[in-house]
């Protein structure tokens, strides 16, 4: 069996209609591609739609403040993502005159592209014959050939990459990336996927041996910790609060929150405002004290789950400058914050 043209027969007659497939402009590809990591389509679309309305060209977007950028990606998650997508355009519009880079090499400078986004710019836009691997291809690849090689090991990796080249339809590279791709999305799912209507499916060994639910293979992620966040959401009689920019490195670098109280194991009632965080913080200032969420509120990540409580707190006067109340919805903030602030206020 022809393995590309397969695919890409069936791309023609089964693709979906997506909005940066009606173009071959480097920089919607390249939103989309940044936007579509760690993303299913369904999530991901409304954001593209949002970015390309607010921000038509990279000149727009390099021309954006950060905190713009991050609040119209509020709710993607992997935050850096956003903060790369913005230096890129920075980068693009200052050092190239807004014209990006148009091969794999070249790409894969830009902070934030690695191989799969550098392939896929390259090939959509400009007909370079390189080939994509994400989640897709990998899963596509492993199950028709049979392979049992980890797909986030370092072997695993190149031999995926150099059989995705060997594979390469080097006359028409777009669209046999953009099938694969659809293809792994659409019929070779992750999970009980149709194989009756495979039109591979006289040819697939995982089909044959009976390996569908077994490959592709992952090696085991490092263990996820647990840790104990204890938000203190403080309100004013002035209708104020404290509502603080992170500025350490990590995940949610940039983003908004309430004063944050980190502990080793679940925070009691009995035990808050005997804390020594808590007697510090407030230095004798008389306050009241609620704990909106009696259940905590696990947010998973992928390292990490995140036990959460929002203590909520209130005080004649707040014990540093704060901001009001009214404001707080104008600033971007992780998806947990946002979630209690759209219930709460």
């Amino acid at each position: 069996m022809d393995f590309n043209k397969t695919l890409t027969l069936w791309y023609s007659e089964h693709k979906r209609e997506l909005p940066w497939r009606r173009t071959k402009n480097p920089y919607n590809i390249w939103l989309s591609e940044i936007i579509l990591q760690q993303t299913q389509i369904a999530q991901g679309q409304p954001y593209y739609n949002a970015f390309v309305s607010k921000y038509p060209t990279v000149f727009d977007l390099a021309n954006a403040q950060e905190t713009e950028v991050l609040k119209l990606w509020q709710g993607l998650g992997y935050y850096s993502r956003a903060r790369n997508l913005h230096t890129t355009a920075k980068h693009i519009a200052t050092h190239h005159n807004g014209i990006f880079p148009n091969t794999y090499k070249d790409l894969l400078k830009l902070k934030g592209v690695g191989d799969y986004t550098a392939s896929a710019i390259a090939s959509i836009c400009y007909g370079e014959p390189t080939a994509v691997v994400d989640g897709n291809v990998y899963r596509v690849l492993s199950r028709y050939f049979g392979i049992d090689t980890p797909i986030n090991a370092t072997d695993g990796i190149k031999e995926f990459k150099a059989l995705a080249e060997s594979l390469m339809d080097h006359d028409h590279p777009s669209d046999y990336n953009q099938a694969i791709m659809e293809f792994g999305a659409v019929q070779c799912k992750p999970k009980n996927p149709n194989c009756q209507i495979c039109p591979l499916n006289d040819s697939c060994v995982a089909l044959q041996k009976n390996l569908i639910d077994q490959l592709p293979v992952k090696l085991k992620k490092t263990k996820v910790s647990t840790k104990y966040f204890n938000f203190l959401v403080l309100l004013s009689t002035d209708k104020q609060t404290i509502f603080q920019k992170r500025v350490k490195k990590g995940i949610w670098q940039n983003l908004y929150q309430f004063p944050l109280l980190e502990t080793e194991k679940k925070l009691k009632i009995a035990d808050f405002k005997n804390h020594p965080f808590i007697s510090r913080y407030f230095a004798n200032a008389p306050f009241e004290f609620s704990l909106y969420n009696n259940k905590d509120i696990i947010h998973k990540l992928s390292h990490q789950h995140l036990h959460t409580k929002f203590w909520i707190i209130e005080i004649d006067q707040l014990p540093q400058k704060g901001m009001p109340i009214t404001e707080i919805k104008n600033h971007p903030t992780p998806i947990l914050i946002s979630n209690f602030i759209d219930d709460f206020f």
